[in-house]
């Protein structure tokens, strides 16, 4: 019977099996500190197998370098104890939601989650701190010596470990950003599925730095551009230029990352024909650089017909003369033969359906014209909309906490939405590991009830129109549709338990932390989010039946709500989340490192699990362990007397109760389940512990039987 590891993996290893898959000769072997055999890297081979020339010095390359680079490399890859302990009483439906807020250091939890959401994110969003001087704390891991620890702003954590303030007086105040960036980023990308995005806010400070580190993980070629972002038009000047700008730098993954089409359902057409509305483009191409010289297949005749004009003044044209019809070519620009856009069989195929011609205003004859009816259009890299200001964003969270401020410069909603529009759909996962204010989370929230109602409003019109005005039963049955393939992005906030100032509003309001204040958020917007569903929705139906929402429920406003809220959304639209703390293992340091147990302490040690470790514990490390997602839904019951956890119907059955009875293993056995686990101190002994296998390979052949 196998035992679980209960730590996160080895990247070392797994990198070396991959290299060695593609330089064999490169392998080598080495002794590790206990004097075991193990399989190592040939560095120097390595670097020659990937140079066309020979190899000797490496001294000078293009790259960056910092002090702690190295360091941080080898702090991603090896492994860490850590796990996650659940919060039922600050979560928000946490039995049914698949929205996680996970409280603690996050690159810890970055690597916490390797396994269970390797290559599952779509999208990654960060704002992490901009380095300007005393903006950002992390763990500290470097040994320093008194002195310097008394140069530092330092606090301490939860569990009493050490976090450093980076502060513009640190010798190493570039390199421990970068070194603190460097590690996440690294651990973030195999997140990211292969068809993933990531957008990182950042300002002039290190964006340079940021790009470079960027470049090294992701790739120079997965550079999908960087968004020039005027973030507050009103800046006052430092000097002598204001700066009133930051950057989003956008990377992929993989190069198969394309961006979602974007729809303006409010977009106005000028003209309008029995297919709808509709623009008029002119085909010639009006850049000059293409021309008759260089593109002699685009320059072509078409010929219109003067003596038929639909009802839109556009002509009948043809790619063949006839009689009393007009030739046209494309006109010149600066003394140059411009061409068409569009090659001869492509304009074929299109005539007098897509293309046109109409009389051209300012001078004599005809322009060939395309109806364009797309609703679609493309972002820019500069944007300095209103509803993406600074100060939009700090109103957003004031009004969600009684118009106070209780959090500096959130991003605001409108922001990370056009986000999520161009880089998610409707059932990704999406991961902010510097969750801030939450301001990721409302967005998730908010586009997915935008979707919903859209669905809704799409679906209640059709019904409108085959069935007439709805009565309280076609309402009830309207609104229970099932909606499975929309709203239904799921996110994951990160963020560290960091102190409020004690002189802040926040502190003086009950928020002792940043993350008490991004979890209230989430819980607030929630709410209003389904307010403002359920105001829509009543005059929608107000306007559309002219009768009130309320008389297809009841008198009672609240009853009115209440089902409103139930029927229409609340079994549709997740507002909830998952809290989870990262804590030390729930194992005691005999399950990693047997061998040194000494004799004397063999009688002291019943169980190696910490006594203060309840079974939702347990199980959250083991369904961290075996690779399986925190938002799975669990299932628990009792069975002949003992607590059974049944995870996604039957990917996981545990049961951590002592003195484990065969009747409750054949139970267990009849559900068919992937895999089970059991403490190792449920059996009494080695014979009872291989009696429970063998009774799984007759009754369950498939399942896979393990111990913690």
């Amino acid at each position: 019977m196998d035992k679980l590891k209960m730590q996160t993996p080895d990247l070392t290893d797994k990198n070396i099996e991959q290299i060695a898959q593609l330089f064999p000769n490169v392998i080598t072997e080495t002794r590790d500190e206990n004097g075991v055999v193990k399989k190592a890297v040939d560095f120097d081979l390595l670097k020659q197998a990937l140079s066309k020339t020979l190899v000797e010095d490496d001294n000078e390359r293009y790259r960056l370098d910092w002090p702690g680079e190295k360091a941080s490399l080898l702090k991603a890859n090896i492994p860490i104890t850590k796990t996650l302990r659940p919060c039922r009483e600050e979560s928000v439906n946490f039995d049914t939601t698949e929205n996680l807020y996970i409280e603690g250091d996050n690159f810890e939890v970055l690597k916490i989650l390797q396994e269970s959401y390797l290559g599952k994110v779509k999208m990654i969003y960060i704002d992490p701190p901009y380095n300007t001087g005393n903006d950002f704390i992390y763990k500290d891991d470097f040994k320093k010596s008194k002195e310097e620890y008394e140069e530092e702003l330092g606090t301490t954590d939860e569990e009493g470990g050490k976090l450093f303030r980076n502060t513009d007086s640190n010798g190493r105040f570039h390199s421990d950003w970068l070194s603190m960036m460097y590690e996440r980023l690294i651990v973030a990308r195999d997140l990211l599925k292969d068809d993933g995005v990531i957008f990182i806010s950042i300002d002039d400070g290190e964006q340079d730095n940021l790009k470079k580190i960027c470049d090294e993980i992701y790739g120079e070629g997965n550079l999908l551009n960087t968004i020039c972002l005027e973030n507050d038009s009103r800046a006052r000047p430092y000097g002598s230029l204001a700066t009133t700008h930051e950057y989003i730098l956008v990377y992929s993954k993989y190069q198969d990352f394309i961006y979602e089409i974007l729809e303006d359902t409010e977009k106005e057409f000028n003209d309008k024909d029995d297919k709808g509305g509709f623009d008029l483009y002119e085909l010639r191409n009006r850049n000059i650089t293409f021309n008759v010289e260089n593109r002699p297949n685009l320059y072509y005749p078409f010929y219109v017909n003067p003596n038929n004009m639909d009802e839109n003044k556009l002509f009948e044209i043809s790619l063949v003369n006839k009689q009393g019809w007009v030739e046209v070519y494309p006109q010149e620009s600066q003394g140059i033969k411009t061409v068409w856009r569009w090659g001869k069989e492509k304009a074929a195929n299109n005539l007098n359906t897509v293309l046109f011609a109409k009389e051209a205003k300012n001078e004599a004859g005809y322009q060939i014209v395309k109806k364009y009816r797309a609703v679609t259009y493309t972002l820019n890299t500069i944007w300095n909309d209103k509803e993406i200001k600074t100060d939009r964003g700090t109103l957003e969270t004031k009004a969600l906490f009684d118009n106070k401020k209780y959090f500096d410069f959130p991003k605001p909603v409108d922001l990370i939405k056009r986000l999520l529009k161009i880089s998610t759909k409707s059932d990704s996962v999406i991961l902010d590991f510097f969750s801030g204010s939450a301001t990721t989370a409302h967005a998730v929230m908010q586009l997915n009830a935008e979707e919903l109602m859209e669905e809704f409003a799409t679906k209640n019109t059709k019904k409108h129109e085959n069935e007439g005005n709805a009565d309280s039963e076609k309402f009830r049955d309207l609104s229970c549709v099932s909606w499975q393939k929309k709203g239904k992005r799921k996110f994951i906030m990160v963020q560290l338990p960091e102190k409020t100032d004690e002189n802040s509003e926040a502190y003086k309001a009950g928020y002792k932390t940043i993350a008490e204040i991004g979890k209230e958020r989430i819980r607030r917007a929630g709410k209003k989010i389904l307010e403002e569903l359920a105001t829509k929705n009543t005059k929608k139906h107000e306007k559309e039946e002219g009768k009130s929402q309320k008389s297809l429920f009841s008198e009672n406003k609240e009853e009115t709500f209440s089902d409103l809220s139930c029927l229409s959304w609340q079994k549709n639209l997740d507002i909830g989340f998952r809290v989870y703390k990262t804590a030390d293992t729930n194992m005691k340091d005999v399950f990693y490192h047997p061998a040194k147990l000494k004799q004397e302490e063999l009688f002291k040690l019943e169980s190696n699990i910490k006594e203060d470790r309840t079974p939702e514990d347990l199980l959250t490390q083991v369904i961290l362990d075996l690779g399986l997602e925190l938002s799975l839904p669990v299932e628990t019951k009792k069975m002949l007397e003992n607590t059974v956890f049944i995870v996604q119907t039957n990917a996981l059955v545990a049961c951590f109760d002592n003195d484990i009875d065969f009747k409750i293993v054949d139970s267990i056995a009849a559900l068919k389940p992937f895999k089970v686990v059991f403490k190792d101190a449920s059996f009494k002994d080695d014979k009872d512990r291989i009696n429970v296998e063998e009774r799984f390979k007759r009754l369950s052949p498939e399942t896979k039987v393990t111990v913690i």
